[in-house]
């Protein structure tokens, strides 16, 4: 049921996509824009890591190059029976982190400097376990696309501002139009978009919690970035909103027009799966006596790792 929400939700964002190229452009605007959201498509599905990943400059490491944070990505993929994905870091004090990949054979995680060096390691754990629970849940594909898409109808709408419809017996109806299209579009796929986030959040938290076996550890982690993350600047979703659904906490935004749950449902929730029945106890996936190093001065001419204990 969830699989079919998602696909009827993308095919309204398409639908949304083609029913702004006919207001700007007319029958012909609305079957360029079907070929280029089909375009858009087909180029997301194969390369959503890449596009994601260059967007936020992330550099790729390894056992060597970062060996803490490598180790910990590769003992939670064993733990959630998923193949071992591409880890990165992104030199960005911004607290945040996220998945991508079109499947979980083709999967790539990737943290902030800024995010690790605020955590303990069993926080890290369960912010890096709730993104292995995007993989697992297979959201990173749907999530790139509903981004990439809902990004191209923002564009689109800037670019209407600057054309009429395509019936130009009506020009100030064409120009109504226009303004409405332009003013609508962005805001309903805004509402889609969030319709597709939300519920993948709380389905990443439990899966999270699971991988990890701490609830409180992700929900700890919550509290800390969540704030920082609304102080400190993130460049990326400045420049590009809809990449916001990424993250795993929002960034600069009100609840209202979160594409997010609010943070303390969230963490709500977790303190409910640590204290009920739901959830078995686990050992922590990580000794508790093993912690990151301290944090080191950042150097972009070498992968580092900027962990430290809290």
């Amino acid at each position: 049921m969830s699989g079919m929400k998602t696909v009827m939700l993308l095919s309204a964002l398409t639908a949304l996509f083609m029913a702004l190229g006919y207001t700007l452009g007319g029958s012909g605007g609305a079957a360029i824009a079907l070929l280029v959201a089909a375009g858009m498509n087909l180029f997301t599905f194969w390369n959503a890591d890449r596009i994601v990943l260059s967007m936020h400059h992330a550099r790729e490491v390894d056992a060597r190059s970062a060996p803490e944070f490598y180790s910990l990505v590769a003992d939670l993929a064993r733990r959630a029976d998923l193949p071992m994905p591409r880890v990165y870091l992104i030199d960005e004090p911004h607290p945040n982190a996220f998945a991508t990949g079109r499947d979980p054979k083709h999967a790539a995680v990737a943290a902030t400097t800024g995010l690790l060096s605020m955590l303990s390691r069993d926080e890290v754990a369960g912010v890096m376990a709730h993104e292995l629970g995007h993989v697992r849940n297979r959201d990173t594909l749907i999530m790139t696309m509903v981004a990439t898409i809902a990004g191209a109808i923002s564009m689109l709408a800037n670019f209407g501002l600057f054309f009429r419809g395509g019936n130009h017996d009506n020009s100030h109806g064409n120009v109504a139009a226009t303004l409405l299209a332009v003013i609508v579009a962005p805001f309903a796929a805004m509402i889609v978009q969030m319709a597709i986030s939300r519920t993948r959040e709380y389905g990443a938290d439990r899966a999270g919690a699971e991988i990890s076996g701490n609830p409180r550890a992700l929900a700890s982690a919550l509290a800390k970035i969540s704030g920082r993350a609304e102080a400190i600047p993130n460049p990326v979703a400045e420049r590009n909103p809809a990449a916001a659904q990424l993250y795993i906490v929002p960034v600069h935004v009100s609840e209202l027009f979160s594409t997010h749950p609010a943070t303390e449902k969230r963490i709500a929730a977790l303190e409910e799966m640590a204290g009920g029945p739901s959830l078995p106890p686990r050992a922590s996936a990580l000794s508790p006596s093993a912690q990151f190093p301290a944090a080191t001065r950042a150097r972009k001419s070498s992968a580092l790792d900027p962990l430290r204990r809290d």
